[in-house]
């Protein structure tokens, strides 16, 4: 048998094998005629090799004469803004006025007057005054309403108050469609509350290679599994597949995403390529579209990935030819954050090739304008058919229609608008405590579960109080991060929902994260895990956890050591290597990112007086778990594995603990006094290599004794380093040793953060980027303080100062003059700055 379409390391995961069961649990069987790849020009899909299927939203003659009237009425300008949607960061409700924009979006780093933690009547209010600008008619224009697109992908999640239900990963371990599409209602209604009417949900990838940090985005590395799932999620936001007039109902439009294969790149790289056949591009990333369009879902994203080198938003043959022509597709297509950028021979201002391949709209967030503006210029002259520019339009203004939005009125005089009592009401949140209590998956039970309420309960584990950590990323923030549990109002910890279940038995419980204890417990839970992350953040090396995150392991095996029963309980938003905690814990509990509704873990774990479960275990694994690091070492636990409560008794066999690296983060460049691997940490005299130190070990001196290098307390014990400088200017740096290209964290407004401790004061700080074809630097005030800071520094301020973003050498360069004393703790890019520096 040959496996078809081989992905690196991670086979197991999902490729194909002709009419047999993978380890990942998909099973297809394949038309061995039907593969043309080796015949073909890469990157171009054969249409007529495709699923046909019907889309069922047909639009009333009424209204198609309304849209074709409108689109007859409307000038070269309002058709182009109807093709763009703009953020709210970067275009007032007097843009969408002056420029027909077509949508708006908001959400993940950008809120209402620029504050993401703006409260839930922020948001109405703003969805007031951009509608009434559309629709303003002064200037003689037909006054086309704007919708909101809003990346509300596991519950209303931008919004404070919201219910947040387990990301999507968790949901896969349910095997539960009804839930699925219960879920959808919940959540179409907490969107329009606030007055949105779009969510850039479901997220229908496949997952081959879970150290891809978008993997819990998708509910399985089983297409068919993601396929029975998408259906009930498009039924539940939208309605029936012909229901219309969404906006008079509790409903809103969905979004199929990510079109096509973001969950087949290579090696799991986010926006990377997919160097797969058609055939495995078909079978597994394509099968869950099919139930999207038949149950008639309005828009479909494109993804920022390629495929065979093709980057999908340019891709004509699958987004015109198989999307739209074979698959039936009668919706509109948009792309997503400045994706079009990336196709070839494009920039994020100018990329006619888009709307000639098929894109209808245009996610430019920060780029609206001069996108705007080069389609009107290309359009003018007649470089872009308009044909094209027509039925891109009538796409959108038939979505539109379909929506209701001409006759719904400004938001917040819709149904469901301003209803507060619906946002994270009691019933939502009873369906998330329900999918809680379904998606958690037992790996291991040595007789400890479940346990007796009425005894003394010790909780352990630094993530146990924390509603941020446990909902994961996309949860008010982009990363899910700088968020405390004052953030999430009527929401419940995994610790408070365990001390009410241990209480109401009549025991007691205490949380101490060290596990340390004033009175021996009966038993201990311990939960660690991953912290939050959102798409290329968590891009990782290999399917390791954290180094700094694996300290419960220490308490858990103390806790045994004193013949204390242990509960493991792991956060994760993917199946990682932790042979070591499954060693030391008596039980081991997958919950993935389980979101608001902490009570539903205490549902399953706590029983009742006799002992007996009040709920059973039902998750099973949506993919397989990895043996090792590596999933080219094969499964520990295979796809679909999960025990409950009436699975027999099994001996323990102590599984084999390998070391790690220190960290597997792409994106932490320093940290517990280590450079990444293949990095070092320099010291020169800023003009160049000549005079250069590598620091290794500690204590160390560099440039004649000028600066003396030891190592103080961050985090960890010595776990920094600090630079003792005596005079001049000196540069600490950090070498990689091959360039990296930081194109996408610039596009998404990502930082470069300093940790820092200032004991004394340089006369003047810099801090630089150094590439092949150019160096960024900015002044920065590095004052003297009491503790450490994280400083940020936007990637793109350092991209405007000249540094070649695309190929940095030194990613990191402090110069300082003049006698300073400071620590560094941590080096890493991300968005959780505690000081914003300015861009000067």
């Amino acid at each position: 048998m040959k496996l078809v379409g081989l992905m690196g390391q991670f086979a197991v995961f999902g490729g194909i094998l002709a009419g047999v069961t993978t380890l990942a649990g998909a099973q297809t069987t394949t038309d061995a005629t039907a593969s043309t790849d080796t015949l073909s020009e890469r990157g171009v899909a054969h249409p007529e090799l495709w699923p046909k299927y019907h889309y069922p939203v047909v639009t009333p003659m009424d209204e198609e004469r309304h849209v074709e009237d409108l689109l007859a009425r409307m000038t070269l300008e309002e058709k182009i803004g109807q093709l763009v949607q703009a953020d709210i960061c970067c275009a007032t409700p007097d843009d969408i006025r002056k420029y027909h924009i077509g949508s708006i979006l908001v959400g993940g780093s950008d809120g209402p007057n620029g504050n993401d933690f703006a409260p839930a009547p922020e948001w109405l209010k703003t969805a007031d005054a951009y509608y009434l600008a559309s629709v303003d008619k002064r200037d003689g224009g037909v006054g086309i309403p704007v919708i909101w697109g809003i990346d509300a992908v596991h519950g209303n999640s931008n919004i404070i108050g919201a219910t947040i239900f387990p990301h999507n990963i968790g949901l896969g371990a349910a095997r539960n469609p009804e839930l699925i599409e219960k879920i959808g209602a919940a959540t179409a209604q907490e969107i329009r509350v606030t007055g949105q009417e779009w969510t850039f949900a479901p997220t229908v990838t496949v997952p081959q290679d879970y150290r891809w940090g978008r993997a819990y985005e998708g509910y399985s590395s089983d297409p068919k599994l993601v396929a029975s799932y998408v259906g009930a999620m498009v039924r539940g936001l939208q309605g029936p597949p012909g229901q219309r007039d969404l906006l008079a109902r509790d409903k809103v439009i969905a979004s199929t995403k990510h079109f096509l294969a973001d969950g087949g790149t290579k090696n799991g790289v986010d926006q990377g390529d997919a160097d797969i056949s058609e055939q495995e591009l078909r079978d597994i990333h394509g099968l869950p579209y099919g139930p999207a369009i038949e149950n008639g879902v309005a828009t479909v994203m494109t993804s920022f990935s390629s495929w065979q080198g093709v980057k999908m938003a340019g891709n004509k043959s699958l987004v015109t030819g198989v999307l739209k022509g074979q698959m039936d597709f009668g919706g509109f297509v948009v792309t997503d954050w400045n994706a079009h950028g990336q196709i070839k021979g494009c920039t994020n201002d100018s990329c006619p090739k888009a709307l000639e391949d098929g894109i209808d709209m245009y996610m430019a967030p920060n780029t609206w304008k001069p996108i705007y503006e080069d389609l009107l210029k290309r359009a003018k002259a007649g470089e872009i058919p308009m044909s094209r520019i027509d039925d891109a339009v009538l796409r959108i203004l038939r979505v539109k229609s379909r929506l209701g939005v001409f006759t719904a009125g400004k938001p917040s005089s819709r149904p469901l608008s301003g209803k507060w009592d619906i946002l994270g009401s009691p019933a939502h949140r009873a369906i998330a405590r329900e999918a809680v209590r379904e998606s958690l998956v037992l790996l291991k039970n040595q007789g400890v579960l479940p346990l007796k309420p009425g005894g003394r309960l010790l909780v352990a584990g630094e993530g146990t109080d924390d509603i941020a950590r446990q909902s994961g990323g996309w949860t008010i923030s982009w990363q899910g991060t700088g968020l405390d549990n004052s953030m999430f109002p009527g929401a419940t910890s995994l610790w408070t929902g365990l001390k009410h279940a241990v209480e109401a038995g009549g025991g007691t419980a205490q949380l101490s994260p060290d596990g340390s204890f004033t009175q021996r417990p009966d038993a201990a839970i311990v939960v660690f895990g991953e912290k939050p992350y959102a798409e290329f953040q968590g891009d990782r090396a290999t399917l390791a956890l954290d180094a700094d995150l694996t300290g419960p392991y220490k308490t858990m095996a103390e806790l045994k050591a004193q013949g204390i029963p242990v509960v493991a309980v792991m956060i994760t938003g993917r199946p990682l290597y932790v042979n070591q905690a499954l060693n030391a814990a008596d039980a081991f509990v997958v919950a993935w990112l389980p979101g608001s509704e902490g009570e539903g873990l205490a549902d399953v774990l706590i029983g009742d007086a006799q002992g007996h479960a009040r709920y059973d275990f039902k998750g099973k694994l949506p993919t397989a778990w990895p043996k090792t690091p590596s999933m080219a070492d094969g499964a520990l636990y295979p796809y679909g594995y999960g025990l409950n409560y009436e699975s027999p008794p099994q001996a323990w066999k102590p599984l084999p603990e390998v070391k790690t690296a220190i960290t597997n983060d792409n994106h932490v460049w320093f940290t517990a006094g280590q450079p990444a691997s293949s990095w070092s940490l320099l010291v020169n005299d800023g003009n160049g290599t000549a005079n250069e130190t590598r620091i290794t070990t500690v204590p160390a001196t560099a440039l004649g004794g000028r600066v003396t290098i030891s190592a103080t307390d961050y985090k960890v014990q010595e776990g920094a380093r600090r630079f003792s400088v005596s005079n001049g200017l000196v540069a600490v740096a950090l070498r990689n040793f091959n360039a990296i290209d930081l194109r996408r964290e610039t596009n998404a407004k990502v930082m470069l953060l300093l940790t820092a401790r200032v004991w004394q004061a340089p006369e003047s700080a810099e801090i630089s980027s150094v590439g092949t074809g150019g160096t960024g630097a900015i002044q920065i005030p590095l004052d003297a303080t009491d503790h450490f800071v994280r400083y940020g520094i936007p990637l793109e301020c350092l991209a405007q100062k000249g540094a070649d973003i695309q190929a940095l050498t030194e990613p990191f360069v402090l110069t300082t003059t003049g006698k300073t004393d400071f620590a560094i703790g941590e080096i890493r890019l991300g968005t959780d700055a505690e000081k914003v520096l300015p861009c000067k």
